[in-house]
């Protein structure tokens, strides 16, 4: 089916959610007037829908294709990934001095919804880029920057993140690709990584990979490892010995190449050394951070793009009767609890994202508050982001019924694209376990109780949400006394307490807001159901998770190992 851009709900959330005002008010965003935004958005939603959207499909059943030569992509990729490149798209938010336009990061995360949710498994190459730009910005040398920045930053060529060993997934401290000083100021790399996304296609002249590497005696575990830029092909034009000697054959996202990269397999592949000896991860972690926004962004992405395909197919589908005549399936009771439930979740956690990419932007301005506030919400935006994503694809499969689980109706392919979310670039356990042992304990909790000030001030029209954001302060308090195990135990079913309580924050701001606001009667009156929604039955349903939250371990390891396994 077709792709339409949420042109009103973006327009609107940057306005009231993300405040754009306030950003262009500074001189570094002073181009981001709303007149510039409304382009943007305008445009993004179009381009997407005319390039990318005709190809999911296709790019589902044709996928990314191996050989010896190197990874095939399928028919019309290459033309709308020109496109992509010569529109300018992907300079939206890069760094000027290097051929970006500086605008705020909020202006491209609306980019990267639209291209997601009209191709998802695409937009893997445009997501990983503009992190291996932030890497390069904030930690290579001048002269990598000045080599390497400016065609990362137009997509001419692309950027990949090279952290996962057959050995070393979440445990990255375990790998083993080496780096050895080759006397000329390169490094000689040689290794394997897996699960490397577009770390091979035909789509760019040149493939430039950020590959974590580990000196000669380096110190053991993540205190020893670097990072190192490797591309396809030296400047000369050489061959870099760099290989792609497979690609997965995956559960989605079948036209995003995910490979198993060979490093030196002729002793013959040169590195340059990004940031300092032994500090990769710091530079990774810069990479990362942007990769996890654009993965939980993914999840609205999808979760929109199953919505609308699940409201039109009800609004079609006639079944069963009502007042002694056929009814379409949307006006079965059922079925319109679960469309307003894929609406409202999709909302809320668009509103989080845009949320915290406003945040990052003030971040970038050197409003110390807002990185604190960007860092915390950081994990939530990628979890309970890709959760709502899997659970609005899944939402829309049952509205199809039993043609639903049939591909042809494209409602399958939504979830299986949608599976990925919550796996990669850091798990969503992951994630909860960063979110109770990194960024609670942050400032000794004020940056936590911060959030919840916030939230508190704007909620007292809303009993549940207080009663959420109180449960949230208890569960918060408890888990940063709690022991190690304990703490874990209770991170994730805390993670959607805090995740809800925050979205839910933004939605009765909306819904404040909305009267005055100007919009189409029915953008309104969906907004209003949406955030009543949230408020009214999502918050509850969070706040019950607060006896999860704060249960312990002791259930969990009350049994031995083998009795998960016992018939």
């Amino acid at each position: 089916m077709t792709y339409t851009p949420p042109v009103a709900e973006q327009k609107f959330l940057l306005r009231h959610i993300v405040r754009l005002d306030e950003l262009s008010g500074h001189n570094a965003f002073a181009d981001a007037s709303d007149d510039v935004a409304d382009a943007i958005v305008e445009g993004a939603g179009a381009f997407a829908a005319a390039e990318f959207a005709p190809l999911n499909r296709p790019g589902d059943q044709t996928g990314a294709r191996w050989s010896p030569e190197g990874v095939k992509m399928p028919e019309g990729f290459h033309a709308a990934y020109r496109a992509y490149v010569e529109a300018g798209w992907g300079t939206l938010a890069g760094p000027p001095e290097h051929g970006g336009q500086g605008l705020p990061l909020t202006l491209a995360t609306v980019v990267m919804e639209d291209l997601g949710s009209a191709n998802m498994a695409f937009s893997l190459i445009m997501m990983l880029t503009p992190g291996a730009v932030e890497a390069l910005k904030h930690h290579g040398s001048e002269d990598l920057k000045r080599t390497w920045l400016p065609k990362l930053v137009t997509g001419e060529w692309n950027g990949t993140m090279n952290l996962t060993e057959p050995q070393a997934g979440s445990d990255v401290g375990a790998l083993k690709t080496r780096a050895e000083p080759a006397g000329d100021g390169t490094y000689r790399i040689k290794g394997q990584k897996i699960f490397i996304t577009f770390g091979e296609h035909d789509l760019t002249d040149n493939i430039v990979h950020l590959v974590l590497a580990r000196l000669p005696d380096a110190p053991a575990g993540t205190r020893g490892i670097s990072l190192f830029l490797v591309p396809k092909y030296r400047l000369d034009g050489t061959f870099n010995d760099v290989r792609c000697v497979s690609i997965e054959h995956k559960l989605g996202i079948h036209a995003s190449p995910t490979c198993v990269m060979s490093f030196g397999d002729e002793d013959d592949c040169r590195g340059f050394l990004i940031g300092e000896e032994n500090r990769g991860m710091a530079a990774m972690f810069t990479m990362m951070n942007n990769a996890r926004l654009n993965v939980g962004l993914q999840g609205v992405s999808i979760a929109e793009r199953a919505t609308q395909q699940a409201a039109a197919y009800a609004l079609e589908r006639v079944q069963g009767a009502r007042e002694g005549r056929g009814a379409r399936i949307i006006e079965h009771a059922d079925v319109r609890r679960m469309l307003l439930r894929m609406k409202a979740l999709t909302q809320a956690a668009r509103a989080l994202t845009y949320y915290t990419a406003g945040q990052t932007d003030r971040a970038s301005l050197g409003d110390a508050a807002a990185k604190a506030r960007a860092d915390l919400l950081t994990p939530l935006v990628k979890a309970w982001g890709t959760d709502v994503g899997v659970e609005v694809a899944s939402l829309g499969v049952q509205i199809h019924g039993g043609m639903g689980f049939v591909e042809e109706t494209g409602a399958a392919q939504h979830y299986r694209d949608a599976r990925i979310a919550p796996i990669y670039e850091g798990t969503n356990g992951i994630q909860a376990g960063d979110l109770v042992g990194r960024k609670l304990p942050m400032d000794g909790g004020a940056v936590f109780r911060s959030l919840l000030a916030d939230i508190r001030a704007e909620a007292a029209d809303h009993p549940p949400l207080l009663a959420l954001v109180d449960a949230c302060e208890e569960a918060g308090a408890h888990l940063l006394a709690a022991a190690p195990d304990d703490r874990m135990a209770g991170s994730y079913p805390f993670l959607t307490m805090l995740s809800v309580a925050t979205a839910g924050w933004l939605m009765a701001r909306q819904l404040r807001l909305l009267d005055e606001a100007e919009a189409a009667p029915d953008f309104k009156a969906m907004k209003a159901a949406a955030c009543r929604y949230v408020l009214d039955q999502l918050v509850p349903e969070a706040a019950g998770l607060a006896a999860q939250a704060k249960a312990g371990a002791d259930l969990l390891y009350a049994l031995g190992d083998e009795a998960f396994a016992a018939a």
